[in-house]
This record gives structure tokens, C-alpha cells and sequence, in this order.
């Protein structure tokens, strides 16, 4: 236990001296209030995450974020942008997340909630969005601690925001985003490893969540990022989560 305490602070202590880069493609940093909302999350297994915020003690991620098998810590910076560790009390996935589907990009319900011991400090929690279907050429924000170049880890750790828009036909089941500059035909913005589970919102009025991040590829499909991001949409689970919301205890 002390060891992988110890780890998991060596690796925020790593992130926390970061200069703040930009998400793979050029994009800068969220709104203020965007930002607030969106925790870093790390495992005893070296992975990471990102989250966002539904309540001070409840984080909502992508399921294939905090598999069985390992212990998770929210990351909470003071003012200073020093890390602190918060305890996980409880990770809930979704019974019907099923993970052959997602590595096949395949819609599933990649969504979990994670139960803290106590309340971070620092976050705004997100309001989710009414229940809305994504057309084509919608505009949605994606905000997460994930790298800005793929492979190189020392380049996460710095919430980042992208501009996407919805193609394709979508449909009900999943989203799929691009940087409208590229269309996913050449490298552009998009999400990248570290920000799975990361929160989409509407970008009209004030932002509310419609979806969490699940995968991405590189350009015209190929492996990597910069091309479409997947993301999983919350409509069809809200009522999983908000049962949840009203069970769950203090």
C-alpha cells in the first residue's frame, strides 16, 4: 500500500510540474468554469484518466477507466497547482459496459461513477444536458488531462479543451467528433490517451455534459489520435445515473 502511495504521488508530483501545452492539434485551455469541473484521475497500475465532476463526491468517467484489478486516486491541485491524492471509496461501472465492444469501437455503456471518501474542494460540478440527439455539424467541447503527443506521457497532466464537431450519422448510440479544419483527413485536434473519460458539453449557452470520451484514432482512421474522437453519449444512461445519485450513500 505505501509503495503504490508513494508511486501514484511521484506521478502527480511529475504531472503537476508540466508546462501547459495543448491537446493533440493545438487546442488551449478550457473556460474557467469547463475546467472546474474536470478531475484527473490515476490507478495503481500506472494508467490515466480523466473525469468530471456531477457532484463534489461523485465523478463520472469511462468504464474502461477503472477495470477490476487496481486502486484509483482523484488528483486534487491547491492554488499552488500542488497535487494531492484523494481516496476512491467506491467505483460503480455500468452493468452493460462490455469492453470487446469498445476496443472494436463499437457503442457500449463506457460510463462509471466513482464514490469518494470526502468532498473535493475545488471542483464545479457539471450540469448534465437535457436528453438531445447529436446531428451532423453540431459543435461540442472536449476537455481532458490527456497528452499533447501521443506516446510521450510527460506531455499530460494539463486540463485542454478542443473544438470538435459531430459527423457522419451518429445515430443515437454513439458520437463521433473531428476538428472541422481537418474532418479527420489529416491530423488535427482530438482527444488522445489520458483523456478517455473525459467530458463533452454543448458549447451553446452555458455548457452542459452530454457525453464522455471512449477512443480515438489517428487520421483517416488509422491508429493513434488527431482523427475522430468516440465519445459516449449520457442521454441513454442518465436515468442509470441519476438512480444512482438518489441511492448512494452520503
Amino acid at each position: 500500500m505505501r509503495a503504490m502511495r508513494r508511486a501514484l504521488a511521484l506521478m502527480c508530483l511529475v504531472i503537476s510540474s508540466l508546462p501547459a501545452a495543448a491537446m493533440v492539434g493545438g487546442a488551449g485551455a478550457p473556460p474557467e468554469g469547463i475546467a472546474r469541473s474536470v478531475v484527473l484521475i490515476v490507478g495503481s497500475r500506472g494508467n490515466s484518466c480523466s473525469g468530471v465532476a456531477l457532484a463534489p463526491d461523485l465523478i463520472l468517467t469511462a468504464a474502461h477507466c477503472v477495470l477490476p484489478g487496481a486502486e484509483y486516486k482523484i488528483v486534487e491541485f491547491d492554488a499552488a497547482r500542488q497535487p494531492q491524492l484523494r481516496d476512491v471509496a467506491r467505483v460503480t461501472a455500468h452493468p452493460k459496459f462490455d469492453a470487446k465492444a469498445l476496443q472494436a469501437h463499437r457503442a457500449t455503456a463506457d460510463v462509471a461513477l466513482l464514490q469518494l471518501a470526502a468532498p473535493l474542494a475545488s471542483v464545479a460540478p457539471a450540469t448534465l444536458a437535457p436528453p438531445l440527439t447529436v446531428a451532423p455539424g453540431d459543435a461540442l467541447t472536449v476537455a481532458g488531462y490527456g497528452v499533447s503527443i501521443r506516446g510521450d506521457g510527460k506531455t499530460g497532466g494539463t486540463v485542454r479543451a478542443a473544438a470538435l464537431i459531430a459527423t457522419g450519422k451518429p445515430g443515437t448510440l454513439q458520437i463521433r467528433l473531428v476538428d472541422p479544419a481537418t474532418k479527420g483527413e489529416r491530423a488535427g485536434l482530438g482527444a488522445c490517451t489520458g483523456d478517455s473519460g473525459a467530458p463533452v458539453f454543448t458549447t451553446n449557452g452555458v455548457a452542459a455534459l452530454v457525453g464522455v470520451v471512449s477512443w480515438s484514432t489517428g487520421a483517416g482512421n488509422s491508429a493513434g489520435c488527431g482523427g475522430l474522437t468516440g465519445v459516449t453519449p449520457l442521454f441513454l444512461y442518465r436515468n442509470w445515473i441519476e438512480d444512482y445519485r438518489k441511492l448512494r450513500t452520503p
